[in-house]
């Protein structure tokens, strides 16, 4: 399977300090990050979250998971990397605290990082796009929808469920992980088709290569879906439209700490193989 390539490159000459003015603790962080960039006389301009500016070569993303989503998704079509440091809870694409911030910049600035792209999703109608996952459920939450999905064409289920996730390698720690999907490594160029709660024992999740189109439509006793994008963008779906979900054009761009592994990061973050018994 075809593995998306790592590079090293990373022009310092313009830094975007992306924050998220409803994320406690802000404040402290963007000031840490400014006094840390003046230390190393680097430029950069303050982006909050609803007022992004593309004339960056890098992004310094202050806040939750859901913020640093919403800027990878934005920077993508600029070819912008971005550098997460977590103000919410888990914080999985973030990899850095508050308290490791003046660190975390001075690895950065000496050259201890890697850029990795990551590939996200698109979904129309809507012009979506996601870096983590595309949800479909009944317009009427509490209900469940009769989805149909087809690949490349070919009807492949018919799920009775709550609905359906469509998932990046990325997104496979999200959503994906709590409905029962596998945990993808985030590099790998596919993605992952999982039921949520399927009335079916047979229906199990699916892995697919990444450049296959996926087609999403509803039976006729679910009148509407709803469709959503990281779980930020919601919109209805027309009836009787058919969604068609694929690889996006863009990637995300993420700047990671040489230091962090992926692996290292699951057993951090979710206590991976981490016995509970006490010898």
């Amino acid at each position: 399977m075809q593995i998306n390539k790592s590079y090293t490159e990373l022009s310092l000459k313009k830094a975007g300090v992306v924050y998220n003015p409803n994320s406690t603790g802000y404040e402290k962080a963007v000031d840490a990050i400014i006094n840390c960039l003046k230390n190393f006389k680097i430029d950069y301009i303050l982006c909050p979250i609803d007022n992004l500016d593309s004339i960056v070569t890098f992004a310094i993303v202050a806040g939750g998971d859901g913020t640093l989503l919403r800027a990878a998704r934005f920077y993508a079509q600029f070819y912008v990397p971005v550098f997460g440091i977590n103000l919410g809870r888990l914080g999985f694409l973030a990899q850095s605290s508050p308290d490791e911030i003046n660190q975390s910049l001075k690895k950065i600035i000496n050259g201890n990082f890697k850029c990795e792209e990551r590939i996200m999703l698109s979904a129309n109608p809507g012009r979506l796009s996601a870096l983590n996952d595309i949800v479909i459920k009944n317009e009427n939450f509490s209900r469940t929808a009769r989805i149909f999905v087809s690949v490349n064409g070919d009807r492949i289920c018919d799920y009775l469920a709550d609905g359906i996730i469509i998932s990046t390698p990325t997104g496979s720690t999200a959503y994906n992980i709590s409905a029962g999907g596998p945990i993808l490594v985030p590099r790998l160029n596919a993605f992952i088709i999982v039921p949520i709660c399927p009335h079916s024992l047979n229906a199990r999740p699916l892995v697919i290569p990444s450049n296959e189109k996926i087609e999403i439509s509803s039976a006729d006793n679910t009148k509407k879906l709803k469709i959503s994008a990281d779980g930020q963008n919601t919109f209805s779906v027309p009836e009787k439209a058919v969604i068609t979900i694929k690889k996006h054009k863009n990637k995300a761009k993420l700047i990671l700490l040489k230091d962090q592994s992926f692996y290292s990061i699951l057993k951090q973050k979710l206590n991976w193989g981490i016995s509970n018994n006490k010898y």
